[in-house]
């Protein structure tokens, strides 16, 4: 049983490091009785390193000499069987906070994706299979022990992303560690070691053996958890994994990356149902961000590829093929000409749609700021808060869908200017000219332009 503070510590900096490893009380019980039973065990993972980092931290994980049996035989009627052939079960607090526990284990054997592992092993051989030297940390919450064997607080200090051990090796056991690479380095702003982004470049052909599920949970924990995910992006893009997973994007150019950074992060604080509500419209805006200038088929089959649900299919989609629709006219209107009209203001929201062009002008305020940034001709931020007020106000007054119109499908079949397809044909008309003029919007003007063009499309039809 490892007894020191590992390699790389002198005892001062030790004392600071306990005062930001405080795992909870939860935590340090769960511990106390393993250990009571003959079980060594210590805390791992991500809590311990974002601990040292000075990181909010909350989900501790244990890994320890108990094997699952003995864990549950430890905690009856506590336990849930989160992953037992693998060691893991969960063990709830008194609170029912799920606090995973892990038997020491080592590969036997692996695909490049799933390992099969053997319990019995050391606490450094669990640590040597692990991906990333600041993921190889452990932590005694009894005695106050940190265990450091490959030098993972040094690589915080040095703010360097390093694979345990030999990285061709870590990245062939499991190809899912090359996008966490990118991940860690991006989320906390480290360098990737020459010979871990040599490993991660060299496993980007293969990255095709990855889960559709979980490189769209990698690029959706980019977009959360990244303050400038454009650095990430930029790293799935120069690795050659853009290409490999995501090809519709594999072309990014920097301003399209650069807009992600701009799409800022609400307020984390926020709570309940609004900070989840802001955090949810950030993930959208930013993958959004990513298919400006796509055609909504093409980003609809990219998305649904990668097994995104429905709702953000359809969503993102919309977006894409909205900017596509209005974004360069938007542009270009607002850098060329020194007023924009009422009816092109309704007609870009009416492009958009009205529960969307807020979202639409966010997206664009960003990538114009990512442009000017850039240095290049793009509207000020001035200009698009103007164009985001008129367009709110637009939205929910004027009528800019069909359903706001003062006759429907039914009105025209009953006045006889329309029958079949012709009825959506004539709506469609109608619409495009009372975003035009919004005077127009009258029952009886409205069936007048439709008899009129009835009498235009068919004109040996009597009257």
């Amino acid at each position: 049983m490892p007894t020191d503070a590992g390699a790389g510590g002198a005892d001062g900096a030790l004392q600071d490091e306990r005062a930001l490893l405080r795992p909870p009380r939860a935590v340090v019980e769960i511990a106390q009785r393993l250990e009571d039973a003959g079980h060594e065990t210590w805390c791992v993972g991500g809590a311990v390193r974002d601990a040292l980092l000075g990181h909010p931290h909350s989900d501790w994980d244990l890994a320890t000499a108990a094997v699952p049996d003995e864990v549950i035989r430890l905690f009856p009627r506590r336990t849930v069987p989160v992953g037992v052939a693998h060691g893991t079960v969960g063990v709830l607090d008194r609170a029912r906070t799920l606090h995973e526990v892990t038997t020491f284990r080592r590969d036997v054997r692996t695909d490049g994706r799933h390992a099969d592992v053997e319990f019995g092993a050391s606490l450094d051989e669990d640590l040597a299979r692990r991906d990333f030297t600041i993921n190889a940390i452990a932590y005694s919450p009894t005695r106050h022990i940190l265990h450091d064997p490959f030098q993972g607080r040094a690589d915080l200090a040095r703010r360097l992303i390093r694979a345990v051990g030999r990285a061709a090796d870590r990245m062939r056991e499991d190809r899912l560690r090359a996008l966490r690479g990118l991940r860690f380095a991006s989320r906390f702003e480290f360098t990737i070691d020459a010979e871990t982004w040599e490993a991660i470049v060299a496993s980007a052909p293969v990255l095709t053996r990855l889960s559709a599920e979980r490189v769209k949970e990698e690029l959706t924990k980019t977009m959360v958890q990244v303050e400038r995910p454009s650095r990430a992006l930029a790293l799935w893009r120069d690795s050659g994994a853009l290409a490999v997973l995501v090809p519709i994007i594999a072309d990014l150019d920097d301003v399209a990356i650069a807009t992600l950074d701009c799409l800022g992060r609400p307020n984390e604080g926020s709570p309940g149902d609004r900070g989840a509500a802001r955090r949810d419209a950030r993930r959208l805006a930013r993958l959004a961000a990513l298919f400006l200038g796509h055609g909504e088929r093409e980003v609809h089959r990219a998305l649904k590829a990668l097994r995104f649900s429905n709702a953000d299919t359809a969503w993102i989609a919309g977006m894409a093929e909205a900017w596509r629709t209005v974004g360069s006219e938007m542009e270009w209107t607002l850098l060329s000409e020194s007023s924009v009209s009422d009816a092109t203001v309704r007609r870009w929201v009416a492009a958009a749609g009205r529960l969307q062009v807020a979202s639409l002008l966010r997206l664009a305020g960003a990538r114009w700021a990512a442009m000017r940034a850039a240095g290049g001709p793009a509207p000020t931020a001035r200009q698009v808060s103007a164009l985001y007020r008129r367009s709110i106000w637009s939205a929910f007054h004027d009528a800019i869908q069909q359903s706001d119109l003062a006759v429907d499908g039914n009105d025209l079949q009953d006045a006889g200017v329309a029958s079949g397809p012709l009825v959506g044909v004539m709506l469609r008309r109608l619409l495009a000219a009372v975003v035009e003029d919004q005077a127009l919007n009258v029952r009886d003007r409205l069936l007048g332009l439709a008899h009129q063009w009835a009498t235009e499309l068919t004109p040996d039809r009597p009257t």
